[in-house]
């Protein structure tokens, strides 16, 4: 049987408008900033068709072409920091893993668990690194191609949208202010939505 992995994720989401330019990131003191990297990012969400998970801030996805290419589960501890439960892709395909069902098992009682949205993401990322040479934060500039999906599997209108997330790597949160600074001053909002799949499916 495959085995769960499990990490802490503290991050930031940003809006940014269409003509918005990621600034350079130098400009955050105490910092120099790596070469950036490009992913595209494909990932299916799941749920029951009334949304227990989300409506439990609770999020579930298969995701390809990253990193972290897994079976991604998502479980919140405070504001802005969620445990993040992690099963290969060979854990399976179009239906959720049972260890990850059984984990969600006591929201979902027991209604099936279907695919209910895609998204689609260009990536491109830029490190924060400090000055002992560690990455603390990681910069994700986002474009974002999002559909609903409905029980008979028919796909909604797409929704795009652009945004940045600042992912805390390491050490304390204090990196986080600093480019919150540098993004909002070059026109970045907090974003809107607590999460993309919320994006989508609060567009109906």
């Amino acid at each position: 049987m495959d085995a769960a992995t499990s990490q802490l994720e503290t991050e930031r989401k940003y809006d940014a408008g269409p003509e918005f330019t990621l600034p350079d990131l130098s400009a955050v003191p105490g910092y120099t900033v790596s070469e950036p990297e490009t992913f595209h990012l494909a990932a299916v969400y799941f749920d029951t068709d009334d949304l227990r998970l989300i409506k439990n801030k609770v999020t579930l996805r298969r995701r390809t072409g990253g990193e972290d290419d897994a079976w991604h589960l998502k479980l919140p501890v405070r504001p802005g920091t969620r445990r993040e439960r992690h099963l290969p892709l060979s854990a399976g395909t179009d239906t959720v893993p049972a260890e990850l069902q059984d984990l969600v098992a006591d929201l979902t009682g027991g209604e099936p668990l279907r695919p209910i949205a895609r998204l689609n993401t260009d990536r491109t990322i830029r490190r924060l690194i400090g000055a002992d040479g560690q990455p603390r934060a990681e910069v994700a500039d986002d474009q974002v191609s999002g559909r609903r999906l409905a029980a008979d599997g028919q796909a909604a209108a797409p929704l795009t949208w652009h945004e940045i997330e600042v992912e805390l790597m390491s050490g304390p949160p204090d990196v986080l202010d600093a480019a919150e600074t540098v993004l909002r001053a070059a026109g970045a909002r907090p974003s809107s939505s607590a999460s993309k799949l919320g994006r989508v499916l609060e567009q109906g």
